[in-house]
């Protein structure tokens, strides 16, 4: 009888997950929401050194104009302008610079432009090596650019901890070491001994493929240095839509009309300029909370001495990491899907979403009950159907386009800038001739089969963490198709 009872609590404890086994009391969870501000901290942070840029007024000549002033748009201009100097290059924003997605993420910069190993080498076996490395160059051109300008962005090229928070979790991180010491299986003690948390089984920390950044500094310093080089940024000006005008091509706008050789369309999560990519991507909202400063103390108990990023294993994922004043960035889990394919900021107060968050916090790091939350926020992540960015032309090869990083931009980004500019210029590059850049992913349906489908999706991918990773008929059938849902 009692060996009977012990399985069935077993089987019990297999079907849920170690934040429902260990929960915050709701105490300390309203607590430490108590005094939150539903704002993102990155943008809050960089008040201060805002610079103005005025809206356009009256119709111009380019040679070049970019639609977004996001990290795609502004990472375009900049490369465009070190390809070529002297680049008539125009940047139009609807709102501010870096105000939305780039303002507003983890600020995890990751090599990875394929949404991770496993996604791209299982759509582009024959290419994977090559899209690890131009993607590890990548990384590294960043933090070259970063150093050459002297941008002020908190950089810190300190990897990612991938850590193991359930049993079934462990054999997917275990392995040898990487030859060249970058890569390295961490068992329980080790990993603990990295960062403090009795939620770690294990852990597996790539030295060399991530970096953490402060986000909006990124954005407000990237547009410093194009505008030092001549870019002409144009805030508060919102694209109505791109004309063809015979060799050239004229975005029009509510403040005048830009008449350019080329465009490039940077608007990511937002509604495509081109009717062919209104149904490749949905926006997915994802939800952070950000720590009052730890202090010393603090920070003394929690070790992390090494400053990783870090996210663990489920589907459902955290992800986390320090900032350069000594707070905790926590965010991820919930990824949701509002019907209808719509941007709005209701969207982006969700109380049952902070709160669980904030559990899941104090679950991680049951020494810091009493910490505070200063802010809270979300924002809206361009999710595609093959979790990384999709590139093309249009109108005779004059405008080019990126969409649907799914939350890996901060560093794909950069890539996409040269890849358009690539696509623009005509010619034939290592970067133009991947499959990865010349397929196109599947399409999301329309309403209301992608609500259905994508709630059904979430609904299968928690099921799967309640079920030692087990993936039902339909998620076994997405991967099977390439098909998916994340953030």
């Amino acid at each position: 009888m009692n060996a009977a009872i012990v399985d069935q609590s077993s089987r019990r404890a297999a079907r849920t997950t170690v934040f429902e086994r260990t929960p915050t009391s709701a105490a300390a969870v309203a607590h430490s929401l108590a005094e939150s501000t539903a704002a993102a901290f990155w943008l809050d942070d960089v008040l201060g050194r805002r610079v103005e840029h005025e809206p356009l007024a009256g119709d111009v000549e380019a040679d070049l104009v970019i639609v977004g002033a996001g990290y795609t748009g502004l990472w375009t201009a900049l490369r465009a302008i070190e390809r070529q100097p002297g680049l008539r290059v125009v940047l139009l924003e609807a709102e501010r610079v870096g105000w939305a997605a780039s303002g507003r993420n983890g600020g995890f910069c990751e090599a990875s432009l394929t949404h991770g190993e496993e996604n791209g080498r299982s759509r582009w076996p024959d290419e994977i090596d090559t899209l690890e490395r131009l993607g590890l160059e990548n990384l590294d051109d960043i933090e070259a650019t970063v150093a050459r300008y002297r941008m002020d962005v908190d950089f810190e090229r300190t990897g990612m901890l991938a850590v193991a928070v359930e049993p079934h979790q462990v054999p997917w991180i275990a392995g040898p070491d990487s030859d060249d010491g970058h890569d390295a299986f961490l068992d329980e003690g080790a990993v603990r001994a990295e960062l403090a948390s009795p939620t770690y089984l294990a852990g597996r920390w790539d030295r060399r493929t991530n970096a953490i950044l402060h986000p909006a500094k990124l954005a407000l310093e990237l547009a410093r240095v194009i505008v030092e080089a001549g870019v002409v940024v144009h805030e508060r000006t919102p694209v109505r839509r791109i004309d063809d005008a015979g060799s050239r091509v004229e975005v029009v706008t509510d403040r005048g009309v830009v008449r350019a050789g080329r465009a490039v369309l940077a608007t990511n999560v937002f509604p495509s300029l081109l009717k062919r990519n209104r149904l490749m991507t949905v926006p997915v909202y994802d939800y952070v909370l950000m720590t009052e400063p730890l202090g010393d103390d603090r920070l003394a108990e929690l070790g992390w001495h090494n400053r990783q990023g870090v996210s663990d294993l489920a589907n459902q994922f955290h992800y986390y990491r320090l900032s350069a004043d000594g707070r905790i960035l926590f965010g991820g889990y919930d990824a949701v899907y509002h019907a209808g394919r719509k941007v709005r900021p209701e969207y982006e107060e969700r109380p049952e979403t902070f709160k669980r968050l904030a559990s899941h916090f104090l679950t991680t790091f049951p020494q810091l009950e009493g910490v505070r939350f200063t802010h809270r926020w979300a924002g809206a992540i361009d999710a595609s159907t093959r979790f990384c960015a999709f590139y093309g032309r249009a109108r005779d090869g004059k405008v080019a386009y990126a969409s649907g990083f799914t939350g890996l931009g901060v560093g794909a980004a950069r890539f996409a800038g040269d890849v358009m500019l690539d696509l623009l210029d005509g010619h034939e590059t290592e970067r133009t001739s991947l499959a990865m850049v010349e397929d196109r992913p599947w399409p999301f349906p329309p309403e209301p089969a992608a609500s259905i489908g994508i709630n059904l999706t979430r609904w299968s991918l928690d099921r799967a963490d309640h079920r030692q990773g087990r993936r039902n008929v339909l998620l076994k059938t997405l991967d099977a198709l390439g098909l998916g849902f994340d953030s």
